[in-house]
Parts: C-alpha cells; structure tokens; sequence
C-alpha cells in the first residue's frame, strides 16, 4: 500500500518537478558503497533528488545497516541471510541477484548522522503521499532533519497540500530547509520567525545549528528569536513545575486526607495507614484480574469498580483494627505507635505470602493513557484525572464534615471529646468509624496511587512519612489545612529537586516544617475549640 502511495507521489512529482530526476539512482547508491560519511550525506541528497520512489527500500536498508558492497565490483546491494551465505538483492527492483559467502561482501558503514540524513530523505519521498498521515509524519521528518536537498520537494509538496494541520506542518519544515540552503536574506529571516513561532527547545536547537553559517546580516535577528524562545521556555518549565507540583500535592492529598480525620479527631499516630494505602491498591488490581479474565470488555470501568472494593475492604480492615487494638491503647501514644507499626509489618507480610514480593501490573484504562499539549507543558491524562479525582474526594468529604450528622459529631468530638459524651454521643463508635472512614480513603488513594506508582507491598511506605508531614503543617485534623499543606509542599519539592536533587530537597522540606513548627506549633489552619485549647 505505502509502496503505491509512493510511486503515485513521485509521479506527480515528476511533473511539478522534472529537473530533479536527472541522476541515476543505481549509480549513486553504488557510490555509496566507496564513500566516506561526509560523501554518503551529499550522495544522499541526490538520491532524495531523484524523485525515484524506488530507492525508499535501499534507504531503510541502509538506517538498518542491511546495504552491502560486493567486493568483487563494487555493486551494491541490500542483504538477507540465507544460510550460511547472504543473499544479494538489487537495491532499486528488490529481484535476488547472487547468494554468496559473507566474506564477498563489506558492509556500507552507517553512524547517527548519517540515519538523521536518511530520515530527512525519506520524509522528502513520502510528502507528496496521499495519506495524510505519511504526509504529516513526512514532513515531521524534514522538521526534525533540516536539509537543503529537500527544500524543492517541500516546496513542491507545499503548492498541492489542502489540508491546514499539515500544511502548516510543511511550512515549519520549508522554513527549516531555508535556514540550511542558500537561499535570500530575506527568506531566511522570514524562516528564523517561522521556526520561533515552533517554541520550545526544538525551535531553539534548529536554530542554534545554523548559527554559525548564517549571515552576520542576520545575527541580530537570530539572537533575538533565541533570546525570546529561552524566555518563553524559562516561563513554560516554571509552570511545568508548578503542574509536576500541583500532581504531587494531589498525591499527598489522597495520601494524607484519611489521616488528618482520624489524628485529628483520634489524636492517633497510625503507622498502618500507609498499609491502608497498598491494599486499596492491590484491591484495584485484584479487580482488574477478574475483569481480565472475565468481563475484558469492562475493563475501561475498572477503576469504577475498584473504588467502592477499595474503600470496603480498607474501612473493614480499620474497623477491626480499632476495635481490636487501638480502643485499649487510647491515651497511651508511644504504644499505640508501636502497635500500629506492628500491625503494618503484618499487613506487608501478609501481601508478600499472598502476592509475592514482586510488582504486580496494574493497567491504566484507555481515558487514563496518553498525554497532550497546553502551551509549552505536557500533561500526562492519568495525573490530570487524579488531580481532579483527589479534589471530588476532597469536597465530597468536606461535604460529609459540614453536612451530614455523622460529620457533627465528628467535629463535637474533635473539640470538646467530654462535652459531646454528655451531650449523648458515644465517642466509642465516633473513634471507630472515624478510623474506619480515614482507612477507607486510604484504600481510595490507593485505587489512585495504582495508576501512577509501583504496586508492591512497600507502596504505603513511601508515603507515610510525607502524609505526616502534610497533617501538621496544615493543621491536625483541619481539612482546609491538608490541602493547602499538600499542594504547598507539592510544589516547594518540584522546584527544589532540579537545583539540589530529590533527597536533599526532601531534607530542606522537612527542615523548613520543623521551623515552621517551632513558630506555629499547630500547623497553618489550628482547631479550635475548649478540649484544643486547654
């Protein structure tokens, strides 16, 4: 099909350009064969010149090393193993010439330069194809492979292009072939805005290459467009910090939300709630492995599915662990530290006999997958949705605190804990079910964590402690503060990791809270209420 679409472009070509088939294109690969690297480029040229569709199979021969010369006259050929011998195929009508010894032939050496000359040739063949999408991948392999032998076929391809993405395409990749030909001053500085409006460090290196053979004419106007595009590019990696940022706050958000409920209201340091975390994760894969192997047609609902399993199983698992555990230990926070710690050292043990060790594969589900460009950043759609995903859960939340009866008595408890047992509550059954709410979100986060983190029985563990860090700077048991304290730190770590590296920025993190902490010891957003201040 592609070899039809190939030979129907050149012979369009042909017409709009009959100049360019002047050389014979067996000659010229047969030189290849004699030529050194600086000679094989300019031969290059000429065979893209040519306009001959039929020498596109000798040219990926040569990108994959596959092109041969015969020492015996020099002829070269495209090359098959057959045996212990090489089969000797005519490069231009692919007919199997010879079968000789290896030893009749020497390979046509090939280096990184050499294949970008290969690909800028190819795409010049391809552009006139009636696909549009060899058309835009054509012209996308000029852009990337700025070359003077293909600015004819460019124009050519340029007078009968309809379509507007690629024809703007082919104009970025013209404006490129200019830079690198001798044509006009005045074109070429029409080609240096052409290539600025590109943007991005692209843009920047086309024309950071032809720097030092423009004309000084044109220097001014050349610093400047680099000037211009490494200050939109200093402003778009800022904002590409701030979106690396605000996905990582999200991350601890999801992470630490279930937290903040059950210290502030419990005054409970859970060393298992990371565990809370890896088991909604593995909740979300055990679901998958039944949709696979069951309903593949709904896999694309996975996570659907696996949201409401994560958050029952994890609630029911911290159900018994407050009624099992923690209710004998309030008031004593050292054990109940221990306790915890305790219980999360079984939780991973208990996944490593039933799952193994080993990363399990959890699948993003198609609306998950990919990416696209908002100016000059790149937003992955699976940080997108948990960003959008970690505030629902937020809100929704918030909701169940202000609105609901159970959501009051929480916030009775978290204030006044002896004032709301008078007034009838029974704390007992708020502390449990508190827990239990913290441990399910959790497990939710973890249906989250799933599709962007390594599932394993240590995933919980690389989260604990920055979920900690997240509740007491934001303030114990206030959801406002845990969110502002996510995002906050989210991005103090985005942009300290590329001046001092991700460790090191992880220590500055946590020296500023321990300083903040001595100046505001309960976080940015303090409870109040008589049980919190006394």
């Amino acid at each position: 099909m592609i070899s039809r679409f190939i030979t129907l472009a050149f012979l369009l070509l042909s017409f709009a350009a009959p100049s360019l088939a002047q050389s014979d294109p067996k000659d010229l690969i047969n030189a290849l064969g004699k030529a050194n690297f600086k000679q094989a480029e300019e031969l290059l040229g000429q065979i893209a010149a040519t306009a001959d569709p039929r020498v596109v199979p000798a040219l990926e021969a040569f990108a994959e090393g596959d092109l041969y010369v015969r020492k015996s006259d020099s002829q070269v050929f495209i090359t098959k193993p057959a045996g212990s011998n090489l089969a000797a195929i005519d490069p231009l009508t692919g007919e199997t010439v010879a079968e000789e010894p290896k030893g009749a032939f020497t390979k046509v050496k090939v280096n990184n330069s050499l294949r970008r000359a290969i690909r800028s040739a190819l795409g010049g063949l391809t552009l006139l194809s009636p696909d549009r999408s060899v058309r835009l991948a054509a012209a996308q392999a000029v852009l990337q492979s700025p070359s003077a032998e293909n600015l004819d076929l460019v124009e050519a391809a340029l007078a009968t292009e309809q379509d507007r993405e690629v024809k703007a395409r082919m104009e970025e990749a013209r404006a490129v072939s200019v830079l690198a030909s001798d044509r006009s001053a005045d074109e070429k500085r029409a080609a240096i805005d052409t290539v600025a409006s590109l943007g991005g460090r692209e843009a920047i290196g086309i024309l950071m290459s032809v720097s030092s053979t423009i004309d000084e004419s044109l220097r001014p106007d050349l610093d400047a467009a680099i000037t211009g595009l490494e200050g939109q590019l200093l402003f778009w990696d800022g904002a590409q910090n701030i979106w690396y940022g605000i996905s990582l706050g999200s991350v601890l958000l999801l992470a630490a939300i279930g937290l903040a409920i059950t210290f502030g209201v419990m005054g409970i340091i859970n060393m298992a709630h990371g565990e809370m975390v890896m088991i909604g994760a593995y909740s979300t894969f055990m679901v998958q492995q039944v949709i696979r192997t069951s309903y593949p047609n709904l896999f694309d609902w996975s996570l659907a599915i696996a949201l409401p399993v994560a958050f029952l199983v994890t609630a029911a698992i911290g159900l018994v662990i407050e009624r099992g555990v923690i209710r004998f230990l309030y008031g004593r926070p050292l054990e109940t530290l221990l306790a915890t710690w305790g219980i999360s050292l079984i939780l991973q043990q208990t996944i490593r006999t039933i799952f193994g060790p080993t990363n399990q594969e959890v699948g993003n589900p198609s609306w998950m997958s990919g990416s696209f460009a908002l100016g000059g950043m790149t937003i992955t759609w699976n940080r997108l949705w948990i960003v959008l995903f970690s505030l629902t859960i937020f809100f929704a939340l918030l909701t169940l605190m202000k609105r609901s009866a159970f959501g009051l008595q929480m916030r009775a408890v978290t204030q006044n804990r002896r004032m709301a047992s008078s007034m009838g509550i029974r704390t007992p059954w708020v502390d449990a079910f508190t827990f239990a709410l913290g441990s399910g979100i959790a497990g939710i986060a973890g249906v989250a964590l799933s599709q962007i983190d390594n599932v394993s029985p240590n995933l919980g563990q690389a989260y604990i402690i920055d979920s900690f860090m997240v509740v007491v700077f934001g303030g114990v048991g206030n959801l406002w503060g845990t969110l502002v304290g996510a995002l906050s730190l989210g991005i103090l770590n985005k942009f300290l990791e590329p001046s001092v590296g991700a460790v090191l920025g992880k220590i500055l993190v946590l020296v500023l809270i321990i300083l903040f902490i001595q100046k505001r010891p309960r976080g940015l957003f303090a409870l109040k209420g008589r049980a919190v201040e006394a």
